[in-house]
């Protein structure tokens, strides 16, 4: 598609404009809060061990437990945010989120510290779908895939704050008062969102669910209406192939950061644990720049998408496959630093996925639509997250070995990103000459 194309505007298109990033702002904010819970963990590992007395098997289940509730949460938030809209599924997000932070800070057993992040989890699954909505209905169709990547970048400066606030007050105040303390930040988003949040501008209200080929149905219709919506969004190649864009480019970052990252950089390649922190922030760093290149790219040039999303693949597959099979012991530290700067490209590819299937939906279909997109790149993390700890245990600790499963997701995604783009362009062209003639006979 041409830059001219991606352009231009739909009928119905919202305006815009200050209020719209100001009200976008708010549920960024929301989003922004989540991202601080969800990675709190992550800076608290050795300080979790101590606390619940686990061993490290029994610690990474928090972080599988969470993607787990996460990815699982994906279709049922996006059909939610379709039927209940933006404003009280992002309420409920961050009542969940909230009281998942404060009782993961006065957790008094590891049973209930678990229970308390998979409630995390699921208020924070809310969050992202919820947003994305959000920017759909307050900014022009071709501010999508800006507004997308700026939604993301504010994700992870709340990872930054986990590792360089978080991390600090806990060490100076304890467990208790900095997971306590940090859920105030929860209350005051929630304050902020039911005092001024809406979920469209006026005179733009979305149309009752309709999947193009039967009379439209009664909205809320129960069952048919959720079988309705999911069929309806997976049949559109758009949506299958984000998923799969997702799928492939996010996880390798979202493994990394999360759990392995770190035994990694220390255990395997001999670093010291501030230097193996810098490489992590370096990572997150990474992330927010390419973030705001890929969306000013992509906003001028959809055409780009593929070739962005395939390249990081491939320039991250690379990076691994130089850093785990360099002769020696260990990589040099100028290999560790680019395989850290390109693995910051894998979240902004990630959200190419849901630039295609933004316009391969309507309106009353986004938040379905993004859910499925949204679960295919915590269902990738998931799988070799678990693979990784599966094939350590079994090598005896050899990374080697262990991080080449990473490999296999990626090949697996190639394949199905190969297979579906023809068919997605196809579609995207229809839609395009559609709306064309659509604008012609709009009465002015």
């Amino acid at each position: 598609m041409s830059a001219s194309a991606s352009e231009a505007s739909l009928p119905g298109d919202p305006p815009g404009g200050r209020r719209a990033a100001a009200v976008w702002g708010i549920g960024v904010a929301v989003y922004f809060v989540a991202v601080i819970f969800r990675t709190s963990l992550g800076v608290a590992g050795l300080d979790a061990a101590d606390r619940f007395d686990v061993n490290a098997s029994a610690l990474s289940t928090f972080s599988i437990l969470q993607l787990l509730v996460y990815a699982g949460m994906q279709i049922p938030v996006g059909l939610m945010v379709d039927r209940l809209g933006t404003k009280k599924v992002l309420t409920i997000g961050v009542v969940l989120f909230t009281v998942g932070q404060l009782g993961f800070a006065l957790s008094p057993s590891y049973g209930m510290a678990l229970a308390s992040r998979a409630l995390l989890g699921c208020g924070d699954a809310m969050t992202f779908i919820s947003v994305l909505r959000l920017g759909s209905r307050w900014f022009p169709a071709r501010r999508g895939p800006l507004i997308a990547q700026v939604a993301a970048l504010f994700g992870m400066a709340g990872n930054l704050v986990s590792t360089l606030v978080i991390a600090r007050m806990l060490h100076g105040m304890g467990w208790t008062a900095t997971f306590a303390g940090s859920a105030a930040a929860g209350v005051v988003v929630l304050v902020l969102l039911l005092l001024f949040l809406k979920d469209h501008p006026e005179g733009h209200e979305p149309p009752p669910a309709f999947d193009g080929e039967s009379p439209p149905p009664v909205r809320h219709a129960g069952a048919a209406f959720v079988r309705r919506q999911i069929a309806a969004s997976w049949r559109e190649p758009g949506t299958r192939l984000g998923m799969w864009v997702h799928f492939t480019t996010q996880f390798p970052a979202m493994v990394f950061l999360l759990l392995w990252g770190m035994p990694f950089l220390v255990e395997a390649q001999g670093l010291t644990r501030e230097s193996a922190g810098a490489l992590l922030t370096l990572v997150v760093a990474s992330n927010m720049v390419v973030g705001l290149v890929y969306g000013q790219i992509i906003a001028r040039h959809h055409a780009a998408r593929t070739p962005l999303a395939l390249g990081t693949i491939g320039a991250s597959a690379l990076l691994w496959a130089a850093t785990i099979g360099y002769p020696g012991d260990a990589a040099p530290l100028w290999l560790l630093v680019t395989l850290c700067t390109v693995l910051g490209a894998c979240g902004p590819a990630s959200m190419i996925g849901f630039d295609f299937a933004r316009p391969a939906n309507p309106p009353e279909r986004q938040g379905t639509a993004s859910g499925i997109v949204n679960m295919g790149g915590f269902v990738a993390s998931m799988t070799t997250l678990l693979a990784v700890g599966v094939l350590l245990d079994a090598t005896g600790g050899d990374y080697r070995i262990a991080f080449s499963s990473v490999f296999v997701p990626q090949a697996l995604g190639v394949a199905q990103i190969l297979r579906l783009r023809a068919r997605t362009a196809r579609r995207e062209r229809e839609r395009l000459v559609a709306s064309r003639v659509e604008a012609v006979h709009v009465p002015v």
